[in-house]
């Protein structure tokens, strides 16, 4: 088996790829919900951090721009500004 990271050896790469193999769907799931958050996290923390004048909410929508475009970004807005009145 030819591994499939250069940095890791083959013995180990093996032992991961078995525990992974025999993780529940439930386990498995919980891991990506987990990495998913960690990445949006880190992703809003790089945000804020080229934008350290912007609020919470304008963070967000500036998320919201970057991975799911503009158009939804303006009518994420949008509702907002209709919500909070």
């Amino acid at each position: 088996m030819r591994t499939q990271s250069s940095d890791t050896n083959t013995e180990t790469e093996k032992k991961l790829i078995s525990l992974l193999q025999k993780e529940s769907r439930v386990e498995k799931f919980s891991r990506i919900r987990s990495l998913s958050e960690i990445t949006i996290n880190l992703s809003k923390r790089a945000i804020k951090k080229v934008n350290n004048n912007l609020n919470e909410e304008q963070i967000n929508l500036l998320f919201i721009e970057y991975n799911y475009g503009k158009d939804l970004a303006e009518k994420v807005k949008k509702y907002l500004n209709k919500t909070q009145k």
